[in-house]
């Protein structure tokens, strides 16, 4: 999907292992957080094996339903198994809690919430595989398959973004040519006889010396 502005889905794989033990306020929180959650049309999954490891007020924050195969081989098991039937809308062509058992790889129940939020019939469905290959894909097939996806004509043009440690390095750049400068300046030998001493260095500058000093001889001598 990109980088969306809100995220469309949350996965909590093992949910078992966040409810296990978990206090009642904790509890109250999580079906709090979900119920707010979907509220901001964002889909919220939680992914276990038995259907009684999410306790009853979460699950009845749900409203999509895919179980896959469940086997009775233990009391727990034909408990979990009852527990899973009634989550599903109530249905004439499937036999529940038999079919449950009786699922392949790759199958599943499954109820989802029309664009209505009303619970659609009961599907035994079988998930397609991803379509994927073994082997290294060659540089076209990679490219061509990026090309025909959707986000391509958003991804396709490279932007390089200038990073904090170049906007740093830039800053520290220009601090460091600013004490330069003012270093430079500081260490300025300054003009103190407003430009007179550079007109003393001239030939016309020594001949005004030169007749100050003989009028001051001739008066002394005097």
């Amino acid at each position: 999907m990109g980088d969306l502005d809100q995220p469309k889905l949350f996965f909590f794989d093992e949910a078992h292992l966040l409810f296990d033990d978990a206090p009642k306020e904790f509890v109250k929180q999580v079906t709090q957080t979900v119920r707010l959650i979907r509220s901001k049309g964002v889909g919220v999954f939680f992914i276990t094996q038995l259907p009684d490891d999410v306790p009853s007020d979460v699950l009845a924050q749900l409203g999509n339903r895919i179980q896959h195969a469940l086997r009775a081989h233990t009391p727990r098991d034909a408990k979990a198994l009852k527990t899973a039937v009634t989550t599903y809308p109530k249905t004439d062509d499937y036999d529940l809690e038999e079919d449950l058992t009786r699922l392949g790889i790759g199958e599943a129940m499954i109820t989802l919430l029309d664009e209505k939020g009303t619970p659609t019939p009961v599907v035994w469905t079988r998930l397609e595989p991803p379509t994927s290959k073994i082997g290294e894909p060659g540089r076209d097939a990679v490219r061509e398959a990026a090309e025909d996806a959707d986000l391509w004509s958003h991804y396709s043009e490279e932007e390089n973004r200038e990073s904090a440690e170049e906007k740093l390095k830039a800053r520290l750049e220009k601090a460091a040519k600013d004490d330069d400068e003012k270093s430079s300046v500081a260490s300025r030998p300054r003009d103190d006889d407003g430009g007179i001493g550079d007109v003393f260095k001239t030939r016309e500058g020594r001949s005004i010396i030169n007749t100050i000093l003989r009028g001051i001889f001739g008066i002394l001598r005097k």
